[in-house]
């Protein structure tokens, strides 16, 4: 099975860059990365250091219902260097913490009870597509194991 790491869509970072409201209709803060642990949601690079960077409430669902999780992400605030990368099965660079929550959730956009996991980063691969070979299950996210931030969604290829 070929899995895809997708990123948040484009025209919803461009509609963030240019100071469109996040998901709590506030508009996005601006500030300056260190270079340390600022992965942007839409390249999913780190944003380098010294370049500006959103910081704003994300909800990766089509609309709020009760397990339509909603919180913070980084994007580049520029973007000129922020292009989406091509839709893979390649790892994305900004994923460099040690283990990840993988979570399934099915057509409804509800969570699939009993596919979330810790799951160490080197072991992302084989286990999304242990989940997605289930029929219940639609998507994945991939989020932070310490603060539960979403990091990038993983469809079947």
């Amino acid at each position: 099975m070929t899995i895809l790491f997708t990123p948040i869509p484009t025209d919803l970072a461009r509609r963030h860059q240019a100071g469109g409201p996040d998901a709590n209709g506030q508009t996005p803060e601006r500030a300056v990365s260190d270079g340390q642990g600022n992965p942007c949601r839409h390249c999913l690079r780190m944003i380098p250091a010294g370049a500006g960077m959103l910081i704003l409430a994300h909800r990766p669902f089509p609309a709020p219902q009760p397990y339509a999780e909603l919180g913070p992400i980084f994007l580049c605030a520029d973007p000129a260097i922020c292009t989406a990368p091509e839709r893979g099965d390649a790892l994305p660079e900004m994923l460099t913490s040690p283990d990840y929550i993988l979570r399934g959730y099915g057509a409804d956009h509800r969570i699939v009870y009993g596919t979330g996991a810790v799951v160490p980063a080197d072991r992302l691969r084989p286990e999304a597509e242990a989940r997605l070979a289930d029929s219940r299950v639609a998507y994945l996210h991939v989020r932070s194991a310490r603060n539960t931030c979403y990091q990038v969604r993983i469809d079947r290829g």
